[in-house]
């Protein structure tokens, strides 16, 4: 757990950078942003793209998210996140790559890595709920069930065991679910992803 600042400098850092991001606040007098600060005080860099493009890239993710194509899902998603320059977007798509990233780790048999980026999924994913900033999606569902996979990882045997490396026998296909060829793997997890679903209207 990270330890909180007691003079409250952490808070205004989070509010200082949210607010450059949504300002567009640049330095060195470029046209545009290059730079935002995400809620937690980090710099990032940030790489315009029509919003067309942004949606296109959105909708191709979560069509690989849905189909189990999670490193893809991953990769289509970046540049939209890295387009992103309201906080509350920012969050929602840094969560769903997160998501996507924690599940390129399951189905390499990797615990810890699953584990930590399906944390980092519901920071972020809490965030753009508590902006309003869903896309569209039922984040509170979603939410529920990340902590559920949450709580199923920490309940497998030899959750907190340290993964062991080992190469492939032989390089796989051009690509698959779990990434690049020649990545160090172990069994799948049994942990199903959690569905992206749409939020009711009204």
């Amino acid at each position: 757990m990270r330890a909180r600042d007691g003079d409250g400098t952490r808070g205004r850092a989070r509010a200082a950078g949210a607010a450059r991001v949504a300002s567009g606040l640049v330095g060195g007098g470029e046209p545009g942003p290059t730079r935002v600060v995400d809620p937690r005080g980090r710099s990032k860099v940030l790489r315009p793209l029509p919003a067309e493009d942004r949606e296109a890239a959105v909708a191709r993710g979560l069509a690989a998210y849905a189909r189990g194509d999670f490193y893809l899902a991953h990769e289509e998603l970046e540049p939209a996140w890295m387009a992103a320059t309201d906080p509350g977007d920012r969050e929602r798509l840094g969560g769903l790559i997160k998501l996507a990233a924690a599940f390129v780790h399951a189905t390499r048999g990797n615990p810890a890595g699953a584990r930590k980026n399906l944390g980092g999924a519901r920071e972020r994913l809490a965030g753009a709920a508590a902006s309003g900033r869903d896309g569209g999606l039922d984040l509170p569902r979603l939410l529920a069930a990340i902590d559920d996979r949450l709580a199923r990882i920490e309940a497998e045997p030899g959750a907190g065991e340290a993964v062991v490396i080992r190469p492939l026998p032989a390089p796989g296909p051009p690509h698959d679910v779990a990434g690049p060829p020649g990545r160090a793997r172990r069994p799948p997890l049994a942990l199903e992803p959690p569905a992206l679903v749409r939020r009711s209207p009204g």
